[in-house]
């Protein structure tokens, strides 16, 4: 092979570990990121979970609203020549005026529950978002990789050229030329499979984003999110992940349950008032004649007390089962705390191991590629074989593909520490779009006493 072109393919193949050109339409991570948080169908289908959550509070705040019924029946009778027309006709008011606190530790209850529901949220806005990033490296990655794998398929295809030529002429054997012609089928396959795996990869884009990627801009690490040290990431994230403060929130709403269910075992007074009608109307047979006819108006007011005795032991292993709730969410705090810790960590590790990674990975790629370059020279002048040539070049390939999983796995794995220390947020990134505010919602509805339509207008 003449020097130009062995030179030209080296340069070909090391421009393909520059991730692709940055174009006026390129889209950039940020903005990525930015479309997921808008449009991913997971994160507003956890949204709309906090919207149905927040009615529970207007729904335990019900529990010492009054109830007005109105009620009316009208009754029609025969019986020999008398016919029997009777009505009534009335408005009834409930008011519970005491219930053992069972709607105040409900209600605060419910509101612990709405905040639980709101970090939730917010770990799940920092679980797209981490996927996001990753499924976005993961295109440039498998679009590298592909490239890579489609010029060593064009390497591979000038070795056959010149083995066969060489065997034309008496210079190489049927065996360089086998070694050559199964180096480029096994390539074949290899760019095959490189090409399905970005399609896979921009298939899993396309889900957690909302459209097909295009030219993608090369991030840089979220070095700026980073702390110092493992152990400062470690601390952030016990104290502000939000995995940790749903539990919290949990153990609150399970306290407050445990008192709403002592609350069952105290006495109730309900205020009771109405008024109603009552008519009769009798008709003989006959002429139109008309027998006694009347109205009655009636009216009520009063008290109910009610006092529990004994209700089968339901109301005490009410008690109990909320007791063991309250133990078991005080429980589900260290045990997210603790997968928080790992989170952290594994992230921290791979982020440092990346980091040494590319640095060794790039003297790995230089190195191979002066290898290559010097077999392919000596093969010219009689000192190394065809094979050589192939594992050079193999080695070679290997040394690009995992510097380009090493640039990945930097720019992941810091996005990785930001999302386990939970601060991956639309602010802290700088996210370009209308941070989503659960708070709207929750003030809209929390008191409203009527209406059937929600704040959105449906």
């Amino acid at each position: 092979m003449p020097f130009f072109r062995r030179r030209l393919l080296s340069v070909v193949a090391a421009s393909a570990l520059v991730m692709f050109p940055l174009g006026a339409g390129a889209e950039t991570i940020s903005g990525a990121l930015a479309k997921a948080y808008q449009n991913n169908s997971s994160l507003n289908s956890s949204r709309a979970g906090v919207r149905v959550r927040d009615e529970d509070v207007a729904i335990a705040k019900s529990g010492l609203r009054p109830r007005v019924s109105a009620t009316g029946s009208i009754t029609w009778q025969r019986s020999g020549g008398t016919e029997l027309n009777t009505g009534q006709f009335g408005i009834s008011l409930e008011q519970p005026i005491f219930d053992g606190f069972q709607t105040r530790n409900n209600v605060r209850a419910a509101e612990a529950q709405v905040q639980a529901t709101v970090e939730s949220m917010r770990n799940e806005e920092l679980n797209i978002l981490f996927d996001t990033a990753s499924a976005y490296m993961n295109v440039i990655r498998d679009r590298q990789i592909a490239v890579l794998r489609a010029r060593n398929l064009e390497f591979l295809e000038e070795q056959v050229r010149a083995a066969r030529s060489r065997l034309e002429v008496g210079e190489g054997t049927r065996t360089d030329l086998a070694q050559a012609e199964a180096s480029q089928q096994a390539a074949l396959a290899q760019l095959s499979a490189a090409r399905a795996q970005a399609d896979a990869s921009a298939a899993t884009y396309r889900q957690l984003v909302g459209e097909e990627p295009g030219t993608l801009q090369t991030p840089q690490p979220l070095t700026g999110l980073l702390p110092a040290s493992l152990d400062q990431a470690v601390a952030i994230a016990l104290a502000e992940h939000p995995a940790i403060a749903a539990r919290r929130h949990q153990v609150d709403a399970a306290s407050f349950s445990v008192k709403a269910a002592e609350g069952g075992l105290l006495p109730r007074l309900t205020a009771n008032a109405g008024v109603s009608t009552r008519y009769n109307n009798y008709l003989n047979d006959g002429p139109r004649s008309s027998g006694a006819e009347g109205s009655t108006d009636s009216a009520s007011i009063g008290l109910n007390l009610t006092v529990p005795i004994y209700q089968g032991g339901e109301t005490s292993a009410r008690v109990r089962q909320s007791k063991e709730s309250l133990g078991k969410a005080r429980i589900d705090v260290d045990v997210t705390r603790d997968t928080v810790r790992r989170a952290v960590t594994a992230a921290w590790v791979q982020y440092k191991s990346a980091v040494e990674g590319v640095a060794a990975n790039r003297e790995t790629v230089r190195a191979a590629q002066l290898a290559l370059d010097g077999v392919i020279e000596e093969r010219e002048v009689g000192q190394r074989t065809t094979l050589d040539v192939l594992n050079a070049q193999a080695d070679l390939i290997d040394a690009q593909i995992n510097l380009v999983q090493a640039q990945r796995d930097v720019v992941v794995a810091s996005y990785a520490i930001a999302s386990a220390m939970g601060r991956l947020s639309p602010a802290r990134l700088g996210l370009q779009v209308a941070t989503y505010r659960p708070e709207e919602h929750f003030n809209a509805v929390k008191d409203k006493w009527y209406g059937l339509r929600t704040p959105d207008g449906r």
